[in-house]
């Protein structure tokens, strides 16, 4: 028989997708296959950082090899326990330094802590229960987590002996991401790095990518292509002529303007968390890092100008916009018809985009390039497996999407067109269930109760990410309830009150974490070796 087996794989684009992917795909090939990485020449760009969710070190760096020490020390990474949501029910503007509930009243955070049960029904449910009844004025966040206190508090969230006090992401610089995996990539396992501009894709008679040619005259040949070329989309789009589905019939905003902002760390400690920061026409993303915070203004533009954004994000920080140095993005919003198409596969900006509300942008590559390693072909490209690569990555995208315009749809502000806007747009009939179903008192998700079980399974992690109280940590954080209590709790009154002691015990722990751990700031320095 023939070796039908896959040879080369011509990675196109750099940056986190590209190197991800290479790096990805060569440790699960176990040498194989060669993997080329072409890249245009670097473009300079501005280090406004990047959040991520928690599955990160478990399925990307840690699959490497690579020590969760090592990887943040070349990355400037620091922690982040939360995202906080600052603004989102109130008209005007708040401050984005607020820390506690007594500075601001208007600000909730959605933790990545595992939300406690009791007798298999959530702690939100007995939560509820409690705050309809009179018994508790405690917000949700502060009542069922224990993560709040230590994040006003600018604590760590690891000891200074490096053992995890909680569950938590990361913040780095994602071109120091991309350079250390470049060069963790071609030494360690043998990808092969060109640096020139790619000029033609060339079909075969059958519609597959045969070969690129680049403008120094290089032809790569290859068995199967990954377009990381970012939203330009140079083979899947542009060479395959796949159709994007535009999706800002569900989400508005389509711009940004983003910068680097110096920080005093000794004077105001490195907050581990981002904060999300409502505005006029969509929201300001902050990502702390050592000396400085990434930040970024998404709004959309129909309901602001550019001048006007900048004008106003700029007001947020107190920057001068004429002395600032700014990035202008403007992005496409929704995914590709198909992720992949006979022997191309789109990872990253190629592929699919939302704004990065809930960090998606690292999660949705490491999803993808996890699902292509799954599924990687020979060079028979059975359609069973591009099939089901796509339906995951259709799935994965969609939920996400209809998670980050629930957090629009609830917000009660309608202050400004751009939020009245928000509560006019269609909804996805899943995403119309989920909403229904909260309203109701039912449980949206269930509970998850350990780390183990909520890493157990790959599959159920990538699939529907947005689980264990999410929807529940935005609804009742934007003061959306549901119209009732848990029918089922009515007939529990055991249950009811064994779920007393875990409330007592929630506080007992947060005030313990906020004793013992170190601050962000000092624990981030040891690790990064600071004098």
């Amino acid at each position: 028989m023939d070796d039908q087996r896959i040879q080369d794989v011509v990675i196109l684009g750099g940056g986190t997708a590209g190197w991800m992917t290479a790096s990805y795909l060569a440790k699960a090939l176990q040498g194989t296959v060669r993997i080329t990485v072409l890249e245009a020449p670097a473009i300079p760009r501005i280090g406004v950082g990047e959040a991520t969710v928690p599955n990160l070190h478990k399925t990307f760096f840690s699959y490497l090899g690579l020590s969760e020490d090592e990887w943040m020390r070349e990355c400037n990474a620091s922690f982040k326990i939360a995202v906080k949501f600052i603004n989102w029910r109130t008209p005007g503007v708040s401050s984005p330094t607020a820390r506690n509930m007594g500075e601001r009243a208007d600000h909730f955070y959605h933790p990545f802590g595992l939300l406690p049960d009791c007798d298999q029904i959530p702690l939100s449910h007995y939560w509820l229960n409690k705050t309809v009844n009179g018994g508790t004025d405690v917000p949700f966040d502060y009542a069922c987590f224990k993560e709040p206190p230590i994040m006003d508090a600018v604590r760590a969230p690891r000891w200074m002996d490096g053992r995890p006090a909680t569950r938590y992401a990361w913040h780095f610089d994602a071109q120091r991401v991309a350079d250390f995996l470049k060069r963790f990539a071609t030494s360690r396992l043998g990808v092969v790095h060109i640096e020139d501009e790619m000029r033609e894709v060339r079909l075969d008679q059958r519609g597959f990518i045969e070969e690129l040619t680049t403008k120094s005259g290089h032809v790569l040949r290859g068995d199967l292509f990954v377009d990381c070329s970012g939203f330009r989309s140079l083979l899947i789009n542009k060479a395959m002529g796949e159709p994007f589905i535009d999706m800002s019939d569900h989400l508005l905003c389509d711009s940004a303007v983003a910068t680097s902002v110096p920080h005093d760390d000794a004077a105001h400690g490195v907050e581990p968390y981002t904060s999300s920061i409502a505005m006029s026409a969509g929201w300001t993303w902050k990502i702390p890092m050592l000396g400085r915070f990434g930040s970024g203004y998404v709004y959309s533009s129909r309901f602001s100008s550019r001048d006007e954004a900048t004008r106003e994000f700029c007001e947020l920080w107190g920057l001068d916009p004429d002395e600032a140095t700014l990035n202008q993005i403007r992005f496409r919003v929704g995914r590709n018809r198909r992720a992949w198409v006979k022997n191309c596969v789109g990872i990253g900006l190629s592929s699919c985009f939302l704004e990065p509300l809930e960090s998606s942008g690292i999660y949705f590559i490491t999803a993808s390039i996890y699902q292509l390693a799954k599924h990687f072909p020979d060079k028979r490209f059975d359609p069973v497996l591009i099939d089901r690569f796509n339906r995951e990555i259709e799935t994965m995208f969609d939920n996400t999407r209809d998670f980050l315009q629930a957090h629009f749809f609830c917000s009660p502000r309608t202050d400004t067109a751009f939020w009245k806007a928000s509560k006019e747009l269609r909804l996805a009939d899943a995403i119309a269930e989920k909403i229904e179903m909260y309203r109701a008192g039912m449980p949206i998700n269930p509970p998850l109760t350990d780390e183990h079980n909520y890493y157990a399974n790959f599959e159920e992690e990538f699939r529907n990410f947005w689980t264990n109280g999410s929807y529940y940590c935005i609804f009742a954080g934007l003061g959306f309830l549901p119209e009732r209590p848990l029918p089922l709790l009515r007939y529990k009154p055991s249950s009811v009150a064994r779920a007393e002691p875990l409330f007592k015990a929630v506080e007992d722990r947060q005030r313990e974490l906020v004793e013992t751990l170190p601050t962000n700031y000092d624990y981030l320095r040891a690790l990064h070796g600071a004098q």
